[in-house]
């Protein structure tokens, strides 16, 4: 790092600056905490000022298509009426839908219901009624560059332990957000998000979390809910991801469709409630960039 990289040469992050005037102090930082032991972000984490902007430009459409499909969700909608929602509002916005043909993933949207974790395939036969709770899940590629965050919707009057569920959940993503600082640890977000979820008498999903997200879909560092506080990825400026717990009303195991490989549901029927935001690590706290 230092001793290889001249202090007058252009910064690796791609800023156009001088390294000495924009990284080399950070990588200092971080190769001090990697020597005491940490795991520490690469390069390839960090986003520079004209990434962000991008970035913050497709984060402008995937927070619009979200609000578009609360305006219209209610009772009686079909989900595969959100998927055409999803698609319109972010094609008319100049984006296209992260989700559709990723991996053979065959919609541009993930509408989750009830007991469904996450994954769940909008469909002309599921029919939203009065009681249910839905995540929808969304991400845009604008220019190459993506974003993704999801919310929870409670259609009509739900039940108390719907409503609880859903209320909670929310907050564990809140309490995790309220952790993301820099040079702390992915770890001290893990464990405020968990231990409220307990708390509650709820569990959390283990091998399902967040993500880096930006230039790619899914990217480096990958994001537990159920990590202990100090451990994990340093959280540094620069580093953008999601904060997304699954929350469960009974066990945390899963099961997933084996049909279709994608749909995961709770493995004792119980419903799962699901936020997600993404974030951006800054030089003195965070900045929410979709919800």
């Amino acid at each position: 790092m230092l001793e290889k990289l001249g202090r007058n040469l252009p910064c690796w992050c791609g800023s156009g600056k001088k390294y000495k005037n924009c990284h080399a102090l950070f990588d200092e930082r971080i190769r001090t905490a990697k020597d005491a032991g940490h795991i520490v972000p690469t390069h390839k984490m960090i986003k520079n000022p004209e990434q962000l902007k991008r970035i913050r430009e497709s984060c402008v459409i995937n927070v619009a298509v979200l609000d578009a499909v609360a305006a219209a969700i209610s009772p009686g909608m079909p989900t595969s009426e959100i998927d055409r929602i999803v698609y319109d509002t972010t094609t008319r916005m100049g984006g296209i839908p992260a989700p559709l043909h990723y991996e053979g993933y065959p919609y541009s949207v993930c509408t989750s219901v009830n007991e469904q974790v996450c994954h769940g395939f909008p469909s002309d036969q599921v029919i939203l009624k009065e009681g249910d709770i839905v995540n929808v899940d969304c991400s845009t590629i604008l220019d190459g560059y993506f974003s993704d965050s999801s919310r929870m919707f409670m259609i009509g009057e739900v039940s108390e332990d719907k409503r609880r569920l859903v209320e909670v959940t929310k907050e564990c993503m809140e309490l995790g957000l309220a952790e993301v600082k820099p040079w702390g640890f992915l770890g001290d977000v893990g464990q405020a998000v968990n231990d409220h979820a307990k708390a509650h008498g709820y569990s959390v999903v283990r091998d399902i979390g967040g993500h880096g997200c930006g230039l790619q879909f899914h990217e480096d560092p990958f994001v537990s809910f159920v990590t202990r506080r100090g451990e994990e990825c340093m959280m540094a400026p620069g580093m953008v991801f999601t904060i997304e717990p699954m929350v469960n009303m009974g066990t945390h195991e899963h099961v997933t469709n084996k049909q279709n490989g994608w749909e995961v549901t709770t493995r004792d029927g119980k419903p799962s409630a699901q936020w997600e935001i993404m974030v951006l690590v800054t030089e003195t706290g965070h900045e929410v960039l979709s919800w």
